[in-house]
């Protein structure tokens, strides 16, 4: 199992030491940097940045949204950045949810599962660079047809200029519902999973084979798909005073990442069995009470998605999930517990 590091979303200012930590992860070995995006800072940018210092680490938008780009401009930054990286780039791709898609990006949240479909097959036509790039779905049309409301009728089926680095580019979709992590085994080089409870492993992989079952035989072996988990870190010296660290990032997710009628990060999490909770959890946070949402996060949830406690605890908890499906765990954490769990 690869070890990797997720730098998460910047809060108010750009996070501190990521610059050396990177530099750090490299010596010591590790796979990659991710970065992440809602409606602040991006993706690609800082991984951009702060890719430049160095050498091996693959570097991935974990992950960048899909209603923030068209899929011919994903594919160009993705393509520059393969370039920029000597083919160390891997595009990590997400639907988000309908309060970000139609509150921040002003669109439209329908059919998820068929708009991904159709953006991931004209991302691949630029990085394939072969023909012209076309598409005639119900999202993307291209060239724009000359009936279409507004259109001059000039459009013409283009490809890109730049020629790519690598013929193939990494697709990584990330998803939580079952028929999303169906479709990123189906249609993608590999599945980011937010949380990922070592216990219900075996669902995971049913889910999977299911999307492996649809796969073209053009793409890559089953055997060569990617299983990402991202799991948060906070070494301390007891359970507790980590979990209360962990339980406003929980809360977060569970109160403010969605609404009460459709939040797929507690949706998630309800499938772990701790439904009654979380609703507490929710109401109270959707209430304007988020000190109080976060003191009713089970400890016992903590521990079952994230790495808390001491330094030794930490150490031995990360083999929970080296038997699942997961193939590179993404640690996220503050530079000192992250360290710990290296050490």
């Amino acid at each position: 199992m690869r070890i990797g590091l997720q730098t998460g979303y910047w809060s108010r200012t750009p996070p501190h030491g990521i610059e050396a930590a990177l530099v750090a992860a490299e010596e010591r070995g590790l796979d990659s940097v991710w970065t992440a995006e809602a409606y602040g800072s991006d993706a690609f940018t800082p991984l951009a940045w702060w890719g430049s210092r160095t050498r091996r680490l693959r570097l991935g938008t974990g992950i960048a949204q899909m209603a923030a780009r068209t899929p011919t401009a994903t594919a160009m930054q993705a393509l520059t950045l393969d370039h920029l990286s000597g083919g160390r780039f891997v595009l990590g791709l997400g639907a988000s949810g309908p309060q970000v898609v139609e509150g921040w990006y002003g669109q439209p949240y329908r059919r998820p599962l068929a708009r991904t479909r159709e953006y991931v097959d004209v991302v691949r036509q630029v990085i394939a660079r072969e023909r012209p790039v076309t598409a005639d779905g119900d999202f993307f049309r291209l060239p724009l047809p000359a009936d279409a409301p507004g259109a001059t009728g000039l459009g013409k089926a283009l490809k890109p200029t730049v020629h790519p680095f690598r013929p193939e580019i990494p697709i990584v979709l990330a998803a939580q519902g079952p028929k999303n992590v169906a479709l990123a085994a189906e249609i993608a080089d590999g599945w980011m999973a937010g949380f990922y409870a070592p216990r219900t492993d075996a669902e995971h992989r049913e889910r999977l084979d299911t999307g492996f079952a649809a796969r073209a035989p053009e793409r890559s072996a089953a055997d060569r798909f990617e299983v990402l988990a991202t799991v948060p870190v906070v070494v301390r010296d007891d359970v507790e005073s980590a979990a209360d660290l962990m339980r406003p990032h929980v809360a977060l997710y569970v109160g403010g990442m969605g609404s009460k009628e459709a939040n797929f990060h507690k949706a998630s999490l309800d499938r772990l069995g701790y439904g009654s909770a979380l609703d507490e959890v929710q109401d109270l946070y959707l209430a304007g009470r988020k000190e109080d949402a976060a003191r009713a996060v089970p400890t016992e949830l903590i521990e079952e998605v994230a790495l808390v406690g001491p330094a030794d605890k930490v150490r031995r908890d990360v083999a929970r999930w080296e038997p699942t499906a997961v193939t590179t765990l993404l640690l996220q954490g503050d530079p000192a517990s992250v360290a710990a769990v290296l050490s």
